[in-house]
Parts: structure tokens; C-alpha cells; sequence
């Protein structure tokens, strides 16, 4: 094996991006390409998994779609819903709310075909309506007053009778019977059969007076008699009319409400509905009688009759529904969900009735599939528990959700329960599934498919033309200028950008649709006829320049040299890393100074980060893996014997990650061999126990990061970035980049292993193991051992040298 090491290659400018021919995609405008438009990319794994998930008929197997926001989840679920919805051949229902006279407070749940709800509406507003009509005709009609006259004549002739034979018997006793006004009342007779006066009383002997008294007494009984059969007759009188009322107001009930009766005759609820219909208005056949106007000094409302009990109140009309609902509830708050019973305020008092109850989003849905979004659901209270209640009782209850948790309770409307069966999906974070699925039971068994949306797809040819379909279907959505086949490619190339590939394409539809809009907002700002990739270009450019502030000023930092990053000349122990700063909007890279400094000791190698407590978990790890890395190359025939701190130069903030663990070898290794470190050249990767340099994220932002730092203090023609070799596919670096490289300004080296970034780095071989077990001479590993060994015997004198000094007896000296 020959210890010569190959210097590693640059990239050409052909590997740093994947350029689009716009010649290639068949078309010059795309409007005229011929159109599969399609509202979201597929997602092939989400697809299939909803449709299983809608397919199947199991009220537990409900959905979660899981993905970004900007894949368009939504958009796709309401495809697919629909879809399915369309096919549903579920018989679906209309849900209507009516009096109950049993229980006011409690009313009667009907469920009717899809189309009868507002028809039976309409038929019972007719039924009450022929009632108010055809009942004060009875009340007139011929037959009501002869009738009554009948009834009326009856009760005089059985009443004179009995005054005929009380007169008679007055009469036999030598009385008269005289009444008036105030009353009857017996008077004895005098023998020419005039009445007795109180001087013709007293003048009788005391024995007349006792009989006629006695006789008195025993009339006044008979008297009392009569009155109490006359109260009778007129009892019996006022019954007999009550009930020529109630039979001739049945009669016409009857005939009024007969087709209802033979049209819902059969319905489980209606039947015994209209029965008490018919009860109810014999009962009250009074409000139906004309009255005469009240007139008061304000108006009282209640003073009418209402007839609300004859009401019907529709919450569910599916007339028009095609297939099985779809309802997406954009805020799922608890009455909006489960619906409520209004009030309204009425004498400084709140009422509610049956009428005022209104349907929520799952009355709407019941029968076919509800669409929420995940968060929202979570935001509002009450609303995610009570949702689970319902899909596990399988039944919908309308409830203040205040009596409903015990905080009041006041009385009021208990409507009846309606069975439930919906399938609900949900929409939301990966991370929010994660949560609820580990920390939430009753959604693990409720909410058993899951749809994960991915990012990006393969950029295939049939891939490709699914994402034309997409730009097609945005353009056909708005009103756009015709896009050229040079925006389009730009278009495609933005998308490779987002999935920071050369071999895929972003599946964030709702971002490329924002692009292409403001693309034709500049096109029509600079009065062109057509939008061109100049436009999408500075569409691209705008939109970063809206939100690069906070780079801008780090940048400005650095050129003044306030934070000290070098970008030239050589420094041992010292290496320009690369971080990524994600600001959630925007994404840029930024370079950092990472120095190591070498001591005896036995500290090992530490994190200056850790200390501090600004190191992330996976920083320190990748700390740990580069120690390990050191002890599995040095510390073969000897202990480690050193104190190596390791520091991102003015960092203020947490680090975490590990794709700096490279740089920080490369910094450690530059120490130990006191070998200068190129300050022109940035790295960025991960490292192994093995040496391999393992890929990492970000690798565009943190080029073009570094880069636009050199090109601002200007190129020398020898700098550069090293970047894992895993990552070269994951290139897509701004065109100013690749022109730099063109022009020889600027390098990105590909590297696989430490020794490669070594050689780049210090220009010197990083050596290898030889047969005699040391490492080749002059390399930078033979520095390395050679420092090594050197600290190891001054801990070996110092260890010897302290000990010498100690007591003998083991003492402690002082």
C-alpha cells in the first residue's frame, strides 16, 4: 500500500445543483399543456391508509392525518372524503326535534327519510293551521247550536220540573214559594191565600207559630233538595257541552290530521305524537275560539296562545345532500360541535324551547365523516373529551356543558338522545399524534388509522408530471398570467430546493402555490405578458429578503469582525463549523469558530458548551463519539492522558446536534499535532467511532452561509467548504455559489473519512498504522501519538515527583 494519500476532488458546478431543461417538459405554457390538474401531490402511503381507513365500517376506526401543514393534509382529506362520500350508498336521514307532552322538558328525537323532515314541518304548520280555520266553525256551525239548544232546553225542562214540584209541595203545606235575586224562600198563607205578614205571624197562638215553623224547616229541606238536583243538572249540563265540545272538535281533529295519521301512522315516535296532537287540542280547544282584543297599556308578551307545541323543528335537513355528508368544522367549539338550546330573554328572564334547539357539526355529519383539525379541537374546552364520550356511547346529546360538568345547575332542556355513527378525521401535527396516542388512551382505541403525510416524493418522470398536474390545478384555481416553461422549471428547481435533494420533490404544495402567486404579482408589476422564471426567481428573492434580517446582521457582525471568524491565513487548533439557524419562516447558515485547546491533565476531552449548560443531548454525544474516536486511535498501548476543551467561540445560545462533531475533531487533532488549520475552508458532518463522516441536514444553508461571508471580504480563489460525501446528492446551492465554483473562486470537497479533511485542512497526509505499529512519519497522526506519548510521560514524572513528597506513614503533610 502506497503512503502517498490522494488529495480529494472538488465538485464540478454540474454536481453543486440539478438544473431543469425547460425544452424537456413538452410545452411552452403550461396552460396549454394538456391539464391533469390535481389539488394535492400524492401521497401514496397516506392515500392507501385512508382508504382503508374510510372504508372501513367500524365506528373506532377513525383517522389521523398526520403531516406538515404545508403538504396540504387538509386539502387531501377533503379529497379523499369526498371521494368516498360520493360512492356511499348509506341511507341517510333527516333528524327533527318535537313537543313532548308527556315531557316538556324532554323533546322527541324523530328521525325521518332524507327530504321528510321539512315536509312533515310543512304539514304540521298546514294541521295547525286548518285547525284554526275549521274549529271556530264548529262553535258556529248549525249542528254545534242545535245541539247545544237541545242540551240547553233538556236542562230548563228538568229544572222547572223540579221547581213545579217543590211549588207543589210548598203549596200542599199552605206556603208560597217566592224567589228573587238573592234566593227562595217559603211564606205561609193566610186562609184567603194571601201572603202571611210578620203582624199576622204574631198574632197567632204560640202552637201556630211552632207547626208553621216546623213547617218552614221541613220546606227549607226540601228547598235545599232542589237546589242541590239543579246544581246537578247544571253540572251534568256544563259536562254534556264539554263533551259535544270535545267530540265535535275530535271530529273535526279527525278529519284534519287523518292523512298525517295514515302517513306516519306506523313511525315509532310520530304515532304517539300526533295522538297526543289530538289530545292536546281538544284540551286547549278554547285558544282556537275567536277572543276579543285586550287592550292594556304595554304589551305583555304570553297574553296569546303560542300553538309552539305543534311546532316541528328541523336540525337535520339532508334534501340535498349527495351521498353520504361531509362537514368540516373550522372551529370545534363545544356548541358548535354538540350543537345547543338557545335562550332568549323575555321580562328580564332567559327561556328556551324545543324550537330554539340547534344542530352542531356531528348532527350534520351523522351518516357520513366530519373533518377537524387536530389542534383546534385541542384549543377549545370541553369539546375533544365530550367528542370521545360520543363516539364511544355511539349517541349524540345535546347538554350545557356547564350542568353537563357539574358547574350549575339550572333547569332546563333535556332533548332526547340520537344514535351516532360518524367517522371523524382529524388533521395535525406528527408530533401532536405522538402525544395523544402515547399519553391518551380513549384515542388510541378510538383513532386507529393512521395517515402519515410524507414531504418530499422520489422526482420521477411520472412523479414529475403529478407535480405539473398541481401547478396546472393552482393556475386553473386563480386568475394567473400564462406560465412560461422557464418559470415552470424554475418551479420544479424551487421544489428540489425545499427537499433539499437532487433526486426529490417537495410535496409542500401550499408554498409552491404562495410562490406562483407572487411570481404573477411581479410579472404584472414589470407589465409582462407572460411569467418567466425571472419572475420566480424574484419571487424567491423577495420572499427571503422579507425575512433575512436576522442574518443580515449577523453577517454584519462578521465583516466588521466583532464576531471573529477568520477566512484566511492558518491558525493550529482552530476550525471555521457551520450551524443552521432555523427561524421557523426562514433558514440560514452561519459560521462559527471552534478552537481546541490541549493541557496535561485527566480530564479528558471537555465540552466548554456542557459546562456552560448550553449543549443539547446530541452535541454531547457527538463530544463523546470524537473522544471515543481518539481513544480507539491513540490509546492502544497507553491511557489517554490529557485535558482537551473543546469551544464554539462567542455562542450565546444552545448548540445541539452533531453535525459540528467533525469540526471539533479536526480542531482537536490540529492541537494535538500542532499542525495549522487552512482558515479559508469551513467543514460540516458527523463523525463516527470509525472515522466515517456521516451526513448531516441544512448542507445548503450552511455553504451558501460561509460562502457569502468569503465572497462579502472577497474570494481568494482557495476557499471552500468540506461536506460528507452522503450529502453531495443532497445539494441544490443558489446560482451565485455554483458561478464562484465555476470561476475557480470557490471549492466544495467531498470527504468520506477523517484522514481526507486532514490533508484538506492542514495539507499535510494524516498518516497510517505501518507493520512496526506507528503511524507514518511526518503525518499528522504521528504528531498526534508523539504529543500523546509526550503528555503521558509528563504525567508518568509529575505522578512520580508528587509522590516522592508524601509522608511515609501515610500522614497528611501540611
Amino acid at each position: 500500500m502506497s503512503s502517498q494519500q490522494d488529495i480529494p476532488r472538488a465538485l464540478s458546478p454540474e454536481e453543486l445543483c440539478r438544473r431543469i431543461d425547460p425544452g424537456t417538459l413538452g410545452f411552452e405554457i403550461l396552460q396549454e399543456w394538456p391539464r391533469k390538474d390535481m389539488p394535492v401531490l400524492p401521497q401514496k402511503r397516506a392515500g392507501r391508509a385512508l382508504q382503508f381507513g374510510l372504508g372501513v365500517n367500524h365506528s373506532d376506526f377513525n383517522i389521523y392525518i398526520a403531516g406538515p401543514k404545508e403538504t396540504g393534509l387538509l386539502d387531501m382529506a377533503i379529497k379523499y372524503v369526498e371521494n368516498v362520500a360520493k360512492g356511499n350508498g348509506q341511507k341517510q336521514y333527516d333528524w327533527c326535534y318535537v313537543y313532548n307532552f308527556k315531557d316538556p322538558d324532554a323533546p322527541l328525537a324523530v328521525r325521518l327519510p332524507k327530504g321528510m323532515g321539512r315536509v312533515f314541518k310543512k304539514e304540521m304548520a298546514d294541521f295547525l293551521e286548518n285547525l284554526r280555520l275549521h274549529i271556530p266553525k264548529v262553535f258556529e256551525g248549525e249542528t254545534y247550536l242545535t245541539r247545544k239548544e237541545d242540551v240547553i232546553r233538556g236542562f230548563n225542562q228538568d229544572r222547572n220540573r223540579i221547581f213545579e214540584e217543590l211549588e207543589q209541595k210548598v203549596a200542599e203545606k199552605g206556603f208560597s214559594l217566592q224567589a228573587d235575586q238573592s234566593g227562595m224562600m217559603v211564606i205561609p198563607n193566610n186562609p184567603d191565600g194571601s201572603f202571611m205578614t210578620p203582624e199576622d205571624i204574631a198574632k197567632l197562638s204560640e202552637e201556630e207559630q211552632k207547626r208553621l215553623k216546623d213547617i218552614s224547616q221541613e220546606l227549607h229541606k226540601e228547598m235545599g233538595a232542589a237546589m242541590r238536583k239543579v246544581h246537578q243538572l247544571e253540572q251534568g249540563v256544563s259536562e254534556r257541552l264539554r263533551d259535544l265540545d270535545r267530540e265535535l272538535v275530535g271530529q273535526t281533529c279527525d278529519g284534519v290530521m287523518a292523512d298525517l295519521v295514515k302517513k306516519y301512522g306506523e313511525h315509532e315516535v310520530l304515532a304517539g305524537y300526533l295522538a297526543d296532537c289530538r289530545e292536546d287540542v281538544i284540551k286547549n280547544m278554547d285558544d282556537f275560539r275567536p277572543k276579543a282584543a285586550v287592550h292594556t297599556p304595554f304589551p305583555f308578551p304570553g297574553m296569546a296562545p303560542s300553538f309552539m307545541q305543534y311546532e316541528v323543528n328541523v336540525i337535520v335537513d339532508n334534501e340535498a345532500t349527495r351521498g353520504a355528508p361531509v362537514i368540516i368544522e373550522s372551529n370545534p367549539s363545544y356548541p358548535n360541535l354538540f350543537g345547543a338550546a338557545e335562550k332568549r330573554a323575555q321580562m328580564g328572564a332567559l327561556f328556551t324551547d324545543f324550537t330554539m334547539i340547534k344542530a352542531g357539526a356531528l348532527h350534520r355529519a351523522n351518516g357520513g365523516f366530519l373533518i377537524l383539525k387536530a389542534i383546534d379541537l385541542l384549543k377549545w374546552p370541553f369539546s375533544y373529551e365530550a367528542l370521545k364520550r360520543a363516539l364511544r356511547d355511539k349517541k349524540l346529546e345535546i347538554e350545557d356543558p356547564g350542568e353537563q360538568y357539574g358547574l350549575f345547575t339550572t333547569k332546563t332542556l333535556k332533548p332526547g338522545s340520537i344514535p351516532l355513527k360518524v367517522k371523524i378525521v382529524l388533521v395535525g401535527d406528527p408530533y401532536l399524534y405522538q402525544l395523544l396516542y402515547n399519553y391518551d388512551e380513549d384515542f388510541r382505541s378510538l383513532f386507529k388509522v393512521k395517515a402519515h403525510m410524507e414531504t418530499d416524493m422520489p422526482l420521477t418522470t411520472e412523479n414529475l408530471e403529478d407535480f405539473l398536474g398541481v401547478l396546472c390545478g393552482i393556475a386553473g384555481g386563480d386568475v394567473f398570467l400564462p406560465l412560461h416553461n422557464t418559470a415552470v422549471a424554475r418551479l420544479i428547481e424551487y421544489g428540489l430546493e425545499l427537499a433539499g435533494s437532487q433526486e426529490k420533490l417537495t410535496l409542500k404544495t401550499l408554498e409552491l402555490a404562495d410562490l406562483l402567486r407572487e411570481a404573477d404579482f411581479w410579472a404584472r408589476q414589470a407589465d409582462a405578458a407572460q411569467v418567466s422564471d425571472i419572475h420566480v426567481q424574484q419571487a424567491i428573492d423577495e420572499k427571503i429578503r422579507r425575512s433575512c434580517l436576522v442574518e443580515d446582521r449577523i453577517q454584519e457582525l462578521l465583516i466588521k469582525d466583532v464576531l471573529k471568524v477568520q477566512t484566511t491565513g492558518s491558525v493550529t487548533g482552530q476550525v471555521n463549523g457551520l450551524a443552521v439557524y432555523d427561524l421557523g419562516d426562514y433558514t440560514f447558515g452561519k459560521p462559527s469558530r471552534i478552537t481546541a485547546n490541549i493541557a496535561l491533565g485527566k480530564d479528558g476531552v471537555v465540552n466548554i458548551e456542557r459546562e456552560a449548560s448550553l449543549s443539547g443531548n446530541i452535541h454531547t454525544k457527538g463530544v463523546i463519539i470524537l473522544a471515543g474516536y481518539l481513544r480507539s486511535r491513540f490509546a492502544r498501548k497507553r491511557p489517554l492522558t490529557l485535558s482537551a476543551t473543546l469551544c464554539f467561540e462567542q455562542n450565546y445560545g444552545m448548540v445541539d446536534g452533531d453535525s459540528a462533531s467533525g469540526a471539533e475533531l479536526f480542531a482537536l487533532l490540529s492541537a494535538l499535532a500542532d499542525a495549522p488549520v487552512d482558515q479559508g475552508k469551513a467543514v460540516t458532518g458527523a463523525v463516527s467511532q470509525k472515522g466515517e463522516m456521516l451526513p448531516i441536514g441544512g448542507v445548503n444553508q450552511k455553504i451558501e452561509g460561509f460562502f457569502d461571508l468569503c465572497n462579502q471580504r472577497g474570494l481568494t480563489g482557495t476557499q471552500g467548504v468540506l461536506i460528507p460525501e452522503a450529502n453531495v446528492k443532497d445539494l441544490m446551492l443558489k446560482q451565485r455559489v455554483v458561478n464562484a465554483v465555476r470561476d475557480g473562486k470557490f471549492y466544495i470537497w467531498p470527504i468520506s473519512t477523517v484522514e481526507e479533511g486532514l490533508l484538506l485542512l492542514t495539507g499535510l497526509p494524516a498518516g497510517r498504522l505501518e507493520e512496526d505499529g506507528r503511524w507514518t512519519e511526518g503525518s499528522v497522526f504521528a504528531r498526534v501519538d508523539a504529543r500523546l506519548e509526550e503528555l503521558a510521560q509528563a504525567a508518568k514524572a509529575f505522578g512520580s515527583e508528587k509522590g516522592e513528597k508524601q509522608p511515609e506513614n501515610g500522614q497528611t503533610g501540611q
